[in-house]
C-alpha cells in the first residue's frame, strides 16, 4: 500500500499531474470518476496568492468529491512561499506540493518552477521551511535536473526526503528538455536504488497507452505513475491503465456516445464552478481533443468555440451524435 502521510493510494497509484490551464476543479472531477487516485491543482503562483489576486486564489477551489487532492504553489522567495503554503493549507487540501519543475521561461528564469535547479541548497532550504510551515504532508514535483550534465536526482530526493518531504514525483527530463526527446526513466532507478530513501517516487513523462504504462511499471522500480497530456481529452486513461494492469486485456476505446456523456459532464462542472458564461468560455480549449481524431470534425469544432449558451452547446453535441454514428474510434 502506498501512502503519502496518513493517506493510503493503493498499491500503484495514477495521479493527474497539474496542468496550467488543464487542471482545474471540472476536469480533475472526469479524471476522477475515471479512475485518477490523485489529484493536483494547477501550479498556483505564491506572489499572487499573497497579492489575493483573483486567478490565483480561484484555483485554490478544492471539493470533497476529488479528495485526495493537492495543491501546488510555485515560486522564487523563500518568505513568499512560506506565507503561500499557509494560504493554500487554509483552503483545506489533503496535500500541499511544491512545483520545482515547470520548464517554462516566464517561471524558470525567475527562479521558480525548475529555475530553482541551478541552487539545489536553495531549493532544500525553501522545502524545509514550507514543511515546518504547514501540517499538511508536503511532496514535491520536479524534473531530473537543469541540463543532463547538471542532474543530481538522487541527491536531490534523499536531501528533501530527509528535511520531511513525503513524497516526490520526477518527470524524467531536464529542464533543458522542456517536453522534447524521450523521458529518461532510468534516473528513477537509481534514485529508488539508493538505500536511504524510503518515500514514495512517482514517475511522469511518456506515459500515454496502457502498454506504455504496464512495461515503464515493470522495468522501474516506480511506486506509481504521474499522468499529464495523455489525459487531456482523454480522461479515460486512468481507467484503462489499471485494467490493463489487472487483465493484461485492453479496454475498447470510448464510443461517440461516451464522449458525448463525458464532455457534457465537465461542461455541466465548468458552469457550476464559475457560472455558464465563465464556464462555456473555459471549456472552449477542450472540445477539440475530446474529439480527437474525427474526420471533417472543424466545423463543428468552430460552432463549439462560438456557443455562447448551453443549450446550443448540448444542441451541437446532438448533431455531433448523429454525423458521427457509425464512426469507430481507436484505442490509444
Amino acid at each position: 500500500m502506498v501512502k503519502i502521510g496518513n493517506i493510503a493510494l493503493g498499491d500503484f497509484p495514477l495521479l493527474l499531474a497539474p496542468m496550467e490551464d488543464v487542471s482545474d476543479p471540472p476536469f480533475r472531477a472526469v479524471c476522477k470518476q475515471n479512475g485518477a487516485d490523485l489529484m493536483y491543482t494547477e501550479f498556483i503562483s505564491s506572489e499572487g496568492l499573497i497579492r489575493d489576486a483573483a486567478k490565483s486564489v480561484q484555483k485554490l477551489d478544492v471539493y470533497d468529491y476529488e479528495r485526495p487532492v493537492g495543491i501546488q504553489i510555485f515560486g522564487a522567495e523563500i518568505e513568499s512561499m512560506r506565507e503561500a503554503a499557509a494560504i493554500a493549507e487554509a483552503a483545506g487540501p489533503d496535500i500541499l506540493d511544491i512545483n520545482y519543475g515547470c520548464p517554462v521561461h516566464k517561471v524558470a528564469c525567475k527562479g521558480a518552477g525548475a529555475g530553482i535547479l541551478l541552487d539545489i541548497d536553495k531549493m532544500v532550504s525553501m522545502t524545509a521551511e514550507i514543511v515546518k510551515r504547514v501540517n499538511l504532508p508536503v511532496t514535491v514535483k520536479t524534473r531530473l535536473g537543469w541540463s543532463h550534465d547538471t542532474i543530481r536526482i538522487v541527491e536531490v530526493a534523499e536531501r528533501l526526503q530527509d528535511i520531511g518531504i513525503q513524497a516526490i514525483s520526477i518527470h524524467a527530463r531536464t529542464r533543458q528538455q522542456m517536453y522534447k526527446g524521450e523521458a529518461d526513466w532510468s534516473w528513477l532507478n537509481l534514485v529508488k536504488d539508493n538505500p536511504r530513501l524510503h518515500i514514495p517516487v512517482f514517475g511522469n513523462g511518456d506515459i500515454d497507452s496502457p502498454e506504455k504504462a504496464a512495461e515503464y511499471r515493470s522495468k522501474y522500480n516506480v511506486d506509481g505513475m504521474m499522468i499529464g497530456r495523455a489525459s487531456i481529452g482523454y480522461p479515460w486513461i486512468f481507467n484503462e491503465i489499471k485494467h490493463f494492469f489487472a487483465t493484461g486485456e485492453k479496454l475498447t476505446a470510448p464510443d461517440l456516445m461516451e464522449r458525448i456523456a463525458v464532455t457534457k459532464k465537465h461542461l455541466d462542472f465548468s458552469i457550476e464552478w464559475k457560472g455558464e458564461k465563465q464556464g462555456i468560455l473555459e471549456m472552449r480549449r477542450h472540445y477539440t481533443n475530446y474529439f480527437r481524431g474525427m474526420p471533417n470534425f472543424k466545423p463543428f469544432r468552430t460552432e463549439m468555440v462560438t456557443a455562447e449558451h448551453y443549450v446550443e452547446v448540448l444542441s451541437i453535441l446532438d448533431r455531433v451524435q448523429e454525423a458521427y454514428a457509425d464512426y469507430e474510434f481507436q484505442p490509444l
